[in-house]
C-alpha cells in the first residue's frame, strides 16, 4: 500500500478551499481529493446533520444510504458522540447500516462548525483494518483543516 502523506494533503485542502463558502462545492471536491490520493477505498464521502439524521452529501463511490439515524451504524454513532470512529470490521460493529457488501473496515470523522457535529466524512474500504491510528490522527488533521479553511 502506498503511504499518504497528511501533511500534504493538508496543504492541499488549505490551498483548493481558500477564500471557498460554498459547503457542498467543498465537500465534493474534497471527496474527490480523498479518493484520488487515499488507496484500497471503495467509498468517501460526507453525510450532512439535519436534525437527528445524517442525510447523504456530496461523494465518490457507488450508490449510497440516503439517510441515517442519529446514533445508528458507524457514521451515526461518530455523529451522536462527537468523535471519530475507526472499525477493523465492520461486520463485529453492533448496528453496522451495510450499504456496500463490499465494505469490511470504515473510518468516520466528525466535521464541525463551531464546536457543533454538522457532518461526517465517512470512508469505507474492502480491506480487513485498512485504516491504522496514523491514519485516523492524519485524516482528523485534514479534517481541521478543512474546517478552519471554510469557517474561520
Amino acid at each position: 500500500m502506498t503511504s499518504v502523506c497528511y501533511d500534504t494533503l493538508a496543504r492541499q485542502t488549505e490551498a483548493l478551499f481558500a477564500g471557498e463558502d460554498n459547503l457542498i462545492s467543498a465537500m465534493a471536491n474534497f471527496s474527490a481529493l480523498l479518493n484520488e490520493h487515499l488507496h484500497d477505498l471503495n467509498w468517501v464521502g460526507f453525510y450532512l446533520r439535519e436534525d437527528e439524521q445524517l442525510i447523504l452529501g456530496p461523494f465518490q463511490g457507488k450508490v449510497a444510504c440516503t439517510r441515517i439515524p442519529m446514533g445508528k451504524g458507524v457514521c451515526g454513532t461518530a455523529a451522536q458522540t462527537n468523535s471519530t470512529q475507526r472499525v477493523a470490521d465492520v461486520h463485529q460493529f453492533e448496528g453496522h447500516i451495510a450499504c456496500d457488501s463490499a465494505s469490511n473496515s470504515e473510518i468516520v470523522i466528525p466535521m464541525r462548525r463551531n464546536g457543533e457535529v454538522i457532518a461526517v466524512l465517512d470512508i469505507d474500504s474492502p480491506l480487513f483494518d485498512r485504516f491504522s491510528a496514523a491514519d485516523q490522527i492524519g485524516l482528523e488533521s485534514v479534517i481541521k483543516t478543512l474546517e478552519s479553511t471554510l469557517f474561520d
